[in-house]
């Protein structure tokens, strides 16, 4: 949906109806009213408005989501609203999401470099800590961003790229920062994709993924889980699995999940546990969209 509130603004400002705004700007009525009705103009009648009203066509307009969550963390991120749902968005996810990778940063610590940008040190924080937060309050923006784009590697990709940039592993020749692993890992004891089969496997599944209509949290869940048993990356498939699954909830008109750090030890258990019993990990999301679903309820953000 297109949002003409900006001109609708300009328009009120200045006095102007609709009617002299079809007569000085020679556009027909019917063109006009695509206006309240929030239908695209054309370029050339948008250009036509502008130059009327002496402002930059860009100002007039703007596109909206449909997904009310994206629009409203858009909103908020555009003026930096503090208190609002980007902002618990942001700390509480990546709190909870670094966390349970082994960060020792504390939640007020988190909320704190987001806040004002300072951190107030406690003994043996590593650098990194610090940055992979910063790191991924840009990946979590960049998901609001590209939220209503198809999924691809590219984006994935770019995903680890931003997490992992600048840190120590990021120094390491084989360590492929924003590629995808060059030497075989094990997780809790399971084997993953071997080098040699990382951009066979991630190509399936997102082929799979991308082909289903109607997509469900119970889909995003078990994209989450498959790229989780694939482990495309070095490090950081955790965190950019989380990312992942933010952007397509948001893209899919989802009601995003968190899942919090002292819930680790259910979603480790539901990932490991994945391809034996499904439910596990599937109940853990659902606790995780309850937790986001209450931040809604305290935001007083319609959700039904």
């Amino acid at each position: 949906m297109i949002s003409y509130a900006r001109l609708e603004k300009i328009l009120k400002e200045k006095g102007i109806g609709k009617t002299e705004l079809s007569t000085e700007a020679g556009l027909s009525t019917r063109t006009v009213a695509k206006i309240a009705k929030g239908e695209k103009l054309s370029t050339h009648s948008l250009n036509r408005i502008a130059g009327y009203l002496n402002v930059a066509p860009e100002l007039l307009c703007r596109k909206e989501a449909d997904n009310k969550i994206l629009q409203i963390l858009r909103d908020e991120k555009e003026i930096r609203l503090s208190g609002g749902l980007y902002h618990e968005l942001q700390v509480r996810m990546t709190y909870n999401s670094n966390h349970m990778e082994g960060s020792k940063l504390s939640e007020n610590q988190t909320r704190l470099i987001f806040e004002t940008n300072t951190i107030n040190m406690g003994d043996g924080i590593p650098v990194d800590d610090i940055l992979e937060t910063v790191h991924h309050f840009r990946a979590i923006d960049y998901c609001i961003d590209i939220a209503e784009k198809k999924l691809t590697e590219e984006i994935i990709k770019k995903l680890h790229f931003m997490l992992k940039h600048d840190t120590k592993d990021a120094a390491l020749p084989w360590f492929a920062v924003g590629d995808y692993k060059k030497r075989a890992n094990v997780v809790g004891g399971r084997a993953t994709s071997k080098p040699s089969e990382v951009a066979r496997d991630m190509r399936a599944l997102l082929e799979r993924y991308n082909a289903r209509g109607n997509v469900t949290i119970e889909d995003i869940i078990e994209f989450h889980a498959e790229f989780e048993y694939i482990h495309p990356f070095q490090d950081g498939n955790g965190r950019v699995g989380r990312l992942i699954a933010l952007k397509e909830c948001l893209k899919n008109n989802i009601i995003p999940f968190i899942i919090e750090d002292s819930k680790k030890s259910f979603y480790y258990r539901g990932l490991s546990e994945w391809r034996r019993e499904k439910g596990w990990l599937v109940d853990t999301c659902l606790d995780g969209q309850d937790t986001f679903v209450k931040l809604l309820d305290i935001l007083e953000i319609p959700h039904e």
